[in-house]
């Protein structure tokens, strides 16, 4: 009896190690690969295309294309807002984007810099000028920069609004 657990223990480990060898043959050459350069097409504040390959900006959490912030008493589209942001501050000038992971739905995880600005952290001024949040969950690189933008009210500070993470699970109020 311990010699059939012992075996099927060693057959685990062995489907495990094989997974995650194969795996890796596939997907560290793949990422490897997606180091980018082009002029993107935005889909909205933290998202973007270069070349075909969608792209996540690293670190950060833009609020959601639809999603609406609260101004005084009215509401603003604060998420189609963030998207023109990151338009307006890549002016259709060519990327470089650098790829530090892929998530979940096969989005390349990217630092993207600008080549017109020397080389300004696209996703750091997202984040500086308050149009996108310090995605903690993921990454620690932008904490000074959202507490700035909080502290000078730019961007979606200006107002009220439900953190992007917390609005895409469903928080509308």
């Amino acid at each position: 009896m311990l010699q059939m657990e012992g075996h099927i223990a060693f057959k685990a480990l062995l489907v495990i190690f094989t997974v995650f060898l194969f795996g890796s043959h596939i997907f560290l050459p793949a990422l490897a690969q997606t180091d980018l350069y082009g002029v993107p097409r935005i889909v909205d504040g933290d998202t973007l295309v270069v070349n075909g390959q969608r792209i996540r900006l690293h670190g950060i959490d833009a609020p959601e294309l639809t999603q609406k912030c609260q101004l005084g008493k009215n509401l603003w589209d604060c998420g189609a807002d963030a998207s023109q942001a990151l338009k307006s501050f890549i002016k259709n000038q060519p990327l470089r984007c650098l790829a530090q992971d892929i998530d979940r739905y096969g989005r390349i995880i990217a630092k993207c810099y600008s080549n017109e600005s020397g080389g300004e952290d696209i996703g750091e001024r997202m984040v500086r000028e308050g149009w996108a949040l310090s995605y903690r969950r993921y990454s620690r690189d932008y904490i000074n920069k959202e507490q700035t933008a909080e502290r000078e009210k730019l961007g979606i500070w200006q107002g009220q609004f439900i953190k992007p993470w917390d609005w895409r699970r469903g928080k509308r109020s």
